[in-house]
C-alpha cells in the first residue's frame, strides 16, 4: 500500500509547481509556501529592483525576480512545457515560438488551474527557518511568517518531507574587479535590470557572455553611448562589432581606476560610467539548518545530492527540486518530481546512504578526473539527455522522443552563435514536421523513441 506524507514544497514558481502536481497525484498532503502574492518564481515580473543595486546588502529589500521588462525565453516553447501539458499557442495571445516573460505566466497560471494547485499554496508566506525535529530524518519544523497579517508572529509546524523550490535566480554573483573599491562609477547586476533608459548616453562596460549578456547588451546600445563587453571565454575575438556602431568586445578587466577608467586585458582602455554585471547567481537556502550536512562552497557547489535532488543522509525527507543548470528546466523539474514522488510514497526505492555517497563521489571525481571546474556541478549538459531518461527510468516509463535533445541542442548552437535576431529565425515548419514525423512512428511502433544511443 502506497505511503502518504505531510510534505511542504517551498516555493511556487516551475519547481514547486511541478513538485505540487506530482506529489499531489501520488496522494501526499501538500502545503505549498509562496512568498510572493502570486505564483510563477522568476517568471512573475516585477518592476522594482532590490534597494541595492548590487545586491551585496543583507539588510536590502528584496525582489524576487530578475526579468527584465523585454525578456524572451531562449528556449523554443516546445522545450518549456510538461510532458502531459504543453506550452501550446493560444488565440489572441503571443504566438511567438521564443514569446515574452508574460506568455510563460499565462502558461504557469493555467497549469495550476488546470491540476487545482493554487488551493495547495499559501502566498505572502516567507519560509524563515527549516530544520529536522529532534534530528528526527522523518521530522521537520518549518517556521514562517505571512506577510499579509503580522509579520512577527512565527508560525511554527511539522512535515514529515521538505521540499526545496526556492530557485537559484535571486541571489546574484559577482566577478572580481581589481581596483573596484574604490572606482567611482555605477555599478549594477542584472538581477536589478528591467528597462535600458537610465543608461541613456553613458558608456557600459558590461561583464559577461551569456544570454542574459546578449540580451541586455543589445537592448542598452540602443539608449548608450558605447558598450563594452568583457569577458573570460577563451577565443574572443577583440574589436566592434560587425552588426552595431557601439558595441565593443574585450577581454577581462585588467584594472579600473578612481576616474573612471577601466583597462582591459588585451591592452584597450575607456573611460566608464557603468560597470554591468551579467554574472550569474549563486544558489542561496538561508532558512535551511542542517548542521553542516548540506553545504554550498565558493564554487556554487550544493553537497553532496545524490542526483541532483537528495542528500543521501537526509534522504528521502528533505530534498532539492530545480537544481540542475543550462537544462530544460520545465521538463527536467517535472522528471525530478515524479522520482520523488514515487520515493515518499515508498514505490521506488532509493540506494543505501552508503551508496548514494559512493555516487556522487564518483560524480565528484570523474569531474575532477575530465577537467571539468567545481562550479559546473549542477550543469547538465552534455549528459542532459541521458539524466532526464535515467528519471524516467526511476518511474517506469519510456525514453524521451529523439527530437528534444536534437532540439536543445540546435537552440544551443543558435545561442552560442550570438546571432542578432536568431529566434526569430527558428525554423517553425521544419520543427513542427520533425514533432509530427516521430508522434507517427511512436504511434505505428506502440512505444516512444528513445535517444540514450545519442548520449556521448
Amino acid at each position: 500500500m502506497a505511503q502518504s506524507a505531510r510534505v511542504a514544497v517551498i516555493g511556487a514558481g516551475v519547481a514547486g509547481l511541478a513538485a505540487a502536481r506530482e506529489l499531489h497525484r501520488e496522494g501526499h498532503h501538500v502545503v505549498v509556501l509562496e512568498k510572493r502574492h502570486s505564483l510563477g518564481g522568476t517568471w512573475l515580473y516585477d518592476s522594482r529592483v532590490d534597494s541595492d543595486p548590487l545586491s551585496l546588502d543583507p539588510a536590502r529589500d528584496v525582489v524576487g525576480t530578475s526579468l527584465y521588462h523585454s525578456l524572451r525565453t531562449n528556449l523554443p516553447r516546445q522545450l518549456m512545457g510538461f510532458l502531459d501539458y504543453p506550452f501550446a499557442k493560444r488565440p489572441h495571445e503571443d504566438q511567438r515560438t521564443f514569446p515574452g516573460h508574460e506568455e510563460v505566466l499565462r502558461f504557469l497560471n493555467e497549469f495550476a488551474d488546470e491540476f487545482r494547485l493554487r488551493e495547495l499554496i499559501r502566498f505572502c508566506t516567507e519560509v524563515v527557518r527549516v530544520e529536522r525535529a529532534e534530528r528526527r530524518n522523518d521530522a521537520w519544523v518549518v517556521e514562517s511568517r505571512n506577510h499579509g497579517s503580522d509579520s512577527a508572529v512565527v508560525v511554527r509546524e511539522v512535515y514529515d518531507a521538505v521540499v526545496v523550490c526556492n530557485g537559484h535566480f535571486t541571489e546574484p554573483q559577482l566577478a572580481e574587479v581589481p581596483g573596484i573599491e574604490k572606482w567611482r562609477g555605477y555599478q549594477i547586476h542584472s538581477h536589478n535590470y528591467r528597462t535600458p533608459k537610465s543608461f541613456m548616453g553613458q558608456v557600459v562596460v558590461l561583464i559577461g557572455l551569456g544570454p542574459s549578456a546578449f540580451d541586455i547588451s543589445r537592448e542598452v546600445a540602443t539608449v548608450a553611448k558605447e558598450v563594452h563587453i568583457t569577458t573570460r571565454a577563451p577565443n574572443v575575438t577583440v574589436g566592434k562589432s560587425d552588426n552595431h556602431e557601439n558595441i565593443w568586445l574585450h577581454k577581462m578587466i585588467e584594472f579600473v581606476y578612481e576616474d573612471g577608467k577601466v583597462v582591459f586585458q588585451d591592452g584597450s582602455s575607456v573611460h566608464a560610467d557603468t560597470i554591468f554585471y551579467c554574472t550569474g547567481y549563486k544558489y542561496h537556502f538561508p532558512f535551511i539548518e542542517t548542521n553542516g550536512i548540506v553545504t554550498i562552497d565558493d564554487d556554487n557547489r550544493v553537497g553532496p545530492l545524490y542526483k541532483h535532488v537528495f542528500p543521501p543522509h537526509l534522504a528521502p525527507w528533505l530534498s532539492f527540486i530545480g537544481m540542475p543548470k543550462q537544462d530544460t528546466p520545465f521538463l527536467t523539474t517535472e522528471l525530478q518530481s515524479k522520482w520523488l514522488a514515487h520515493v515518499l510514497s515508498g514505490k521506488v526505492l532509493l540506494p543505501t546512504e552508503e551508496e548514494m555517497m559512493s555516487d556522487v563521489e564518483n560524480y565528484y571525481h570523474h569531474m575532477e578526473e575530465t577537467g571539468v571546474p567545481k562550479s559546473f556541478t549542477h550543469v547538465l549538459p552534455p549528459n542532459e539527455i541521458e539524466y532526464r531518461n535515467w528519471l524516467l527510468a526511476q518511474v517506469e516509463m519510456p525514453p524521451l522522443k529523439e527530437w528534444r535533445g536534437r532540439m536543445y541542442r540546435e537552440c544551443v548552437k543558435f545561442a552560442k552563435a550570438k546571432l542578432d535576431g536568431y529566434r526569430d529565425q527558428w525554423d517553425d515548419d521544419y520543427w513542427d514536421a520533425v514533432i509530427a514525423s516521430q508522434e507517427v512512428n511512436h504511434l505505428a511502433n506502440g512505444q516512444d523513441v528513445g535517444v540514450a544511443e545519442d548520449v556521448a
